[in-house]
């Protein structure tokens, strides 16, 4: 972390700071209205202590459904320019390893103050939408209000049960009305993300093997987390709020944060992708055209899905920050096809939703923003290096686990996909156990998306690297 430019500790200011902090933030505000007796749920990863959204719906009859999203407000206790906020600042994200993580809050708010935690009472950003029975949202509205999260779930056993497969979470079951409550809201996602689909949204499948460590400290797997209707749920949610919070500001005449996927940098090898598919895509970006193509692969060809997803991925390039002015015309986002997209909804864990929150309630105050276009546009610039180093960091201990797992296996043979080809080398991932190395020999002519067959001759567990040659 500290090679990256990320800070691993906190700062003895941070720990000053932070024992002056007792107790939730608590406000004799007016405006925050009281929403505590709704169905408010938080739906997460089963081992997620850091809660940063809750959901509810309500059917409004004639297929309108008025969705919520509440987002802790971290700014409630975090003020700008603090020392708490200058260390997010540094970061601008948590980072998640599979030894340690490294929180960009003190965990005592993250995981306590600041967190929607089940059966507590706290503060949070309200986006509050109204959807149509096509899916689209016709109204919304950002406002602060208090909530009480009455019941924490988790993807896994939530999705298994709206899937079908599975007994209703015992969660559920214990509140009234919260079992219809989540089948309205799975109704709605559904159709929001239809919409996107229609108009170009990527359903896209790529592997997250995550390494699995005993109590000892030893990798013993690599478990992929599969995507359910739970998980897509939230997405849904998540990418209407994040989309409502960059209107809300736009109309306000206010700069915002958005998060940008620019069309895909090597759309020449998205098409040479599809050619070796025996499919053709248009000479220039077209997102409708990669949607439909994706989801006739998915269909042909299930079990090689992911693989062709991490390729157009890798075609594509990556996300950024970059600060709209009212009236620019938005950027967009190639990927999910939608063209206003901040980030708001993960305060906890990255920055930029920390910053967004701060220019909405000076929307609200009908206060100057805190920050300068100037700032913005720096920040913006930071947070997309921060990130970068952050992946880069999970990715070398991600890298570090596959090693361990694979070295009693050197000399063995493994069917892969080449997923990076440039003037840095040649990767592939091969398929089980899921894992990622360089082609030291062999590579040339390779290109993203060939299917390869390597052998095993080096790994190396505390550079993380995994050496494969070419064969036969």
């Amino acid at each position: 972390m500290i090679e990256k430019g990320l800070a691993p500790d906190f700062s003895p200011e941070v720990e000053q700071q932070l024992a002056d902090i007792g107790e939730p933030a608590r406000e004799n505000d007016t405006a925050i209205r009281d929403l505590r007796n709704l169905l408010w749920c938080s739906i997460d990863n089963d081992d997620s202590r850091d809660l940063d959204q809750l959901t509810v719906a309500e059917d409004l009859g004639g297929g309108n459904v008025r969705a919520m999203v509440a987002v802790a407000d971290v700014d409630a206790l975090v003020k700008k320019g603090t020392p708490i906020d200058q260390h997010a600042q540094q970061n601008t994200t948590s980072v998640y390893t599979a030894s340690k993580i490294f929180p960009m809050l003190p965990e005592k708010l993250s995981t306590d103050l600041t967190s929607l935690n089940e059966d507590e009472e706290r503060i949070a950003l309200i986006v509050d939408m109204t959807v149509s029975s096509d899916g689209s949202v016709t109204k919304s509205d950002v406002y602060r209000g208090l909530v009480h999260n009455k019941a924490k779930l988790a993807y896994n056993s939530v999705g298994e049960w709206l899937d079908g497969n599975g007994e209703m979470p015992e969660k559920v079951r214990n509140v009234k009305g919260l079992a219809d409550n989540l089948k309205i809201q799975d109704r709605i996602a559904d159709r929001m993300r239809e919409l996107r689909h229609e108009h170009g949204a990527l359903d896209l499948e790529t592997i997250e093997a995550r390494p699995v460590v005993n109590e000892q400290g030893q990798v013993i797997d690599l478990r992929q987390e599969k995507r359910n209707n739970a998980r897509m749920l939230i997405e849904d949610f998540m990418i209407a709020a994040n989309g409502a919070t960059a209107r809300f500001l736009e109309a306000r005449k206010l700069p915002s944060l958005r998060r940008v996927v620019r069309s895909p940098e090597r759309w020449d090898r998205i098409e040479q992708i599809a050619k070796d598919l025996g499919e053709t895509l248009p000479p220039d970006p077209d997102p409708v055209a990669l949607a439909e193509f994706l989801v006739r692969r998915k269909k042909a060809d299930p079990m090689r899905f992911p693989d062709l997803s991490l390729s157009i991925v890798k075609a594509m390039g990556a996300g950024e920050y970059v600060v709209e002015m009212p009236g620019d015309t938005p950027i967009g986002h190639f990927g999910l096809a939608v063209r206003d997209y901040s980030h708001s909804t993960a305060p906890n864990r990255r920055f930029p939703d920390l910053i967004t929150h701060r220019l909405v309630k000076a929307a609200l105050h009908n206060a100057k923003p805190p920050y300068t276009r100037d700032e913005l546009a720096s920040l913006a610039d930071h947070c997309t290096k921060q990130e970068d180093a952050a992946n880069k960091v999970e990715r070398q201990v991600r890298k570090s686990a596959a090693a361990c797992l694979l070295r009693d296996r050197i000399g063995e043979r493994f069917d892969g996909i080449v997923t990076g080809a440039g003037p840095k080398g040649t990767w592939a991932r091969i398929f089980h156990p899921p894992v990622e190395g360089k082609i030291v020999h062999g590579f040339d002519g390779l290109d993203i998306g060939q299917r390869v067959r390597v052998k095993l001759i080096d790994v190396n567990v505390e550079a993380g690297f995994i050496d494969f040659v070419r064969t036969h």
